[in-house]
């Protein structure tokens, strides 16, 4: 059961489903005890910039 838990967690991270939960760690490590930090995002907002970020703009290399 432990070597299809690490799968599956591999799995996620490889097509980016882990985003949002990589987000908030990154957040609480890093952001979260700053003195002017915002609110993390919420899961429809971050997914919403994360598109905007990955389908805006010229994507190609020539």
């Amino acid at each position: 059961m432990h070597a299809f838990k690490q799968i599956w967690q591999r799995i996620r991270q490889l097509s980016g489903d882990d985003a949002y939960e990589r987000y908030l760690t990154h957040y609480a490590q890093v952001h979260a005890a700053q003195p002017d930090a915002a609110l993390p995002l919420s899961r429809a907002a971050f997914f919403k910039q994360w598109q905007e970020q990955k389908w805006t703009g010229v994507k190609r290399c020539c």
